[in-house]
């Protein structure tokens, strides 16, 4: 039985989301990791690149305790912390905060059974996502799989605001996505399929139809097993209000520098100065390609 006072009413997704931000922050259940930014251009993007001095901590930490604990390390989400929970979306999904977040106001959509990551996506898990886009602009995402950036196997969409950054571009992939609003009319180099459409229009059904084609596009195919329809391959998936976007993995990240969706909206993370160097030295396109394949190759 849902607790009444944990259901969303239509509308009330902001006012709770800046509520159990600053009670979280309080009592210390969120622990934002700073960064500082910079940004690199490379193939007509002005990539955001953030250094992330103690992520490297963190994972020793996650790895410390997965270690000290039982063979399978306890879901996070089986139940969320009550601290970091915003609230209920459907009989199907909760709302929660990224506990470790880089980015500000960084939401969780999690299956409030359990699921595996790698499952396809169905209509619920996009109406989750359509309710948050709903009553904020921002950018949904999903990491298909380890090698697609997933950290957790309890199936989670995510989503943060837009602007990705105080300064530049608000979402810095769109210039070679949108070529028809003063962007590039050279489309991204690495493999993906891309539809544009009015998110806020379109139902979960329609929208779970778009997916099913985008990631059909670059070779991700379902597999029955046990059930339940899985990916036959990695991929991320990013959602606006206007647009989807798929791209297949081919590689989690090139060298240690790791690749999770964001990188596909122009956004990466390091962890010291030492991988930026090597993400200035190669490219971040080229990063991105590395990790994707290259579109030509489709």
């Amino acid at each position: 039985m849902s607790d009444p006072d944990l259901l969303l009413a239509p509308g009330t997704l902001p006012e709770r989301l800046a509520a159990t931000i600053a009670q979280a922050l309080a009592c210390g259940a969120l622990q934002p990791i700073a960064t500082r930014q910079t940004a690199v251009e490379d193939g007509g993007v002005r990539f955001l690149v953030r250094i992330v001095d103690s992520l490297a901590r963190k994972e020793g930490l996650r790895r410390h305790l997965a270690d000290a604990g039982s063979i399978a390390p306890a879901d996070p989400f089986l139940p969320p912390d009550p601290q970091l929970q915003v609230g209920i979306l459907s009989d199907t999904h909760v709302a929660v905060l990224n506990k470790f977040n880089v980015l500000p106001c960084h939401l969780l959509l999690v299956t409030r059974r359990f699921e595996p990551q790698e499952t396809l996506l169905n209509s619920a898990d996009l109406g989750a996502l359509l309710r948050c886009l709903r009553e904020i602009d921002g950018l949904g995402f999903f990491n298909g799989g380890a090698r697609a950036g997933a950290s957790q196997p309890h199936k989670h969409l995510q989503l943060v605001p837009l602007p990705l950054a105080d300064a530049g571009p608000a979402l810095p992939m769109e210039r070679l996505l949108l070529p028809g609003e003063g962007g590039s009319v050279v489309p991204p180099p690495f493999s993906h399929a891309f539809a544009r459409l009015d998110t806020l229009r379109t139902g979960a059904g329609t929208l779970h139809q778009v997916y099913l084609d985008l990631i059909g596009r670059v070779g991700i195919r379902p597999l029955e097993r046990a059930g339940a329809l899985y990916q036959s391959d990695p991929y991320n998936l990013l959602v606006t209000r206007r647009w989807m976007l798929a791209v297949p993995r081919l590689a989690e990240g090139v060298g240690p520098v790791s690749v999770n969706a964001l990188g596909f909206a122009g956004s990466l993370f390091v962890k010291d100065q030492a991988q930026l160097d090597g993400i200035v030295r190669l490219g971040p396109m080229r990063v991105l390609c590395a990790a994707a394949g290259n579109a030509g190759a489709l």
